[in-house]
């Protein structure tokens, strides 16, 4: 065996994520592992996703025997790109115990673009920077079959006589049609599946049709990518989906481009060819609100087969917006949910508190956007400083020893947010079941109007809002307690 691949991402390890029990394979290794085997290489893979512990790497170095072992983290996932530090240390196992086994390592990841002499420290020899199929390709290239020199390949950091070496840069690949599709032969499918159907009675794959976002947010790191937005044809996309409707029959896509459909005709380029090829998979995709108010996006989305739709929300003060440099405003918020519903589309609030400067006034005008907007679905966070945005700049010197969450449930501001980090992780579950009333309150109204409508979901949505409806009153004493102690 050349090349074992795995990542850093274990399920497990993240208990909010483990609770879902909603895992995705790790697509940008899958990437990585097809270029590599579209370069000749024999390659591998071994999962973390689900994954008891990182010792699980031992088993699959004794089965493969490789001579590298690549650390490629999931470029496409939030929670990777989270920066997580359990996952950092699971990564430095896997490393450790490789190169005890006499493998090279390697790794890749925002993490290890992030912090890259701490994973040298840990037994990588080399670090991947920025995009990197095509250095990857060039590393092993050296390796294996002694083209090139270490310092020739672009994006690349590694130690040389003790000396930290970087090489130049590599620019972001145009051409997102030339790569081959993800390798989706090496994973192990039906475990996914298992997980899926036994917790939610369907099955989700993920896909990717942009990389990249070119919009100037100043606390969203962008360590891979940079300030780049590129893009497959919807030819392309559309002959992915129907190799995976033909080979694993997905139930449902989620689409985890950092912005779906950002260049001017693409989303109804695609509903077309969606439709000429019979590949409709229903979907969901994350876009921004001010591109859905763009043409008849929302009415190709539904044709397209979309179910639900993400926006970046974050905030229902537009002083909070403005300061984030979002270039949305509230107003497209409440426009943009308007329309989605109207189409029949499913609508998700990303959320945002605690960034500098926001005042209770401005977190009461995020639970009015909330409670006029009813989105069906919310991911609530703190504001997260990570490097290389304006953001970490802005409060780096507020900083401690503590500099990244433990998981995705950690919700520790790292720097003196108006509030105490107690706050917010109340203000977080006072978010929620907010929410849950209001959504019970209107479908209450919407029965007493035609009851012919009631169903079992629509019981169940209920009973869950009669028990948030109950627990509210002490979480929002909470809340107010810990506003008032800080």
């Amino acid at each position: 065996m050349d090349v074992l691949f795995t990542h850093s991402y274990f399920l497990r390890f993240d208990p909010k994520e483990f609770k879902a029990h909603m895992p995705y394979p790790p697509l940008g290794t899958l990437y990585a592992a097809s270029a590599a085997r579209a370069r000749g290489y024999d390659v591998a893979l071994a999962d973390s996703m689900l994954a008891e512990s990182p010792l699980h790497i031992l088993s699959a170095l004794k089965r493969h025997r490789p001579k590298v072992l690549v650390i490629y983290d999931d470029d496409f996932s939030y929670l990777t790109k989270m920066c997580l530090t359990t996952m950092r240390h699971a990564a430095f196992t896997m490393s450790e115990l490789a190169a005890a086994e006499g493998c090279i390592v390697v790794v890749h990841g925002s993490d290890a673009a992030d912090h890259v002499e701490a994973y040298l420290d840990h037994k990588a020899q080399f670090v991947l920077c920025g995009e990197a199929e095509e250095t990857l390709v060039e590393l092993l290239d050296c390796l294996f079959r002694s083209q090139g020199s270490f310092e020739e390949i672009p994006g690349l950091a590694f130690r040389e006589d003790g000396t930290m070496r970087r090489t130049a840069p590599r620019k972001p690949l145009q051409q997102l049609d030339t790569l081959p599709f993800p390798a989706w032969d090496l994973v192990d499918i039906e475990a996914y599946r298992d997980m899926w159907v036994r917790s939610h009675g369907y099955f989700s794959l993920n896909m990717v049709t942009t990389r990249g976002c070119p919009f100037h947010c100043n606390w969203c790191a962008k360590p891979i990518y940079g300030q780049v937005y590129n893009t497959r044809s919807p030819a392309n996309v559309v002959e992915e989906m129907l190799m995976l409707k033909r080979r694993f029959r997905p139930d449902h896509l989620w689409f985890c481009d950092d912005i779906f459909g950002l260049k001017p005709g693409w989303v109804e380029a695609f509903s077309d060819e969606v439709h000429a090829r019979e590949a409709v998979i229903p979907f969901k995709c994350l876009a921004r609100v001010d591109l859905l108010l763009r043409g008849n996006t929302i009415d190709a989305l539904q044709s397209a087969g979309c179910k639900t739709v993400w926006v970046g929300a974050e905030s229902g003060a537009q002083s909070i917006l403005d300061a984030m440099e979002k270039g949305t405003t509230v107003e497209q918020i409440y426009e943009a949910t308007r329309r989605l519903k109207a189409a029949g589309i499913r609508v998700g609030f990303f959320l945002q508190y605690g960034y500098p400067g926001e005042t209770h006034a401005d977190i009461d005008a995020t639970l009015r956007m909330l409670h006029d907007c009813l989105p069906d679905e919310i991911g609530v966070s703190v504001s997260y400083p990570l490097p290389g945005t304006k953001f970490y700049e802005r409060v780096k010197a507020q900083l401690d020893e503590k500099r990244n969450w433990i998981d995705s449930a950690d919700l520790d501001t790292l720097y003196r947010g108006t509030y105490s980090p107690e706050f917010y992780r109340s203000l977080h579950t006072m978010t929620h079941k907010k929410l849950r009333v209001w959504q019970t309150y209107h479908l209450l109204k919407q029965l007493m109007l035609k009851p012919w409508r009631a169903n079992a979901p629509a019981f169940r949505t209920m009973a869950a809002g009669i028990y948030h409806l109950v627990t509210l009153p002490a979480v929002t004493r909470n809340v107010h307690r810990l506003a008032q102690s800080t």
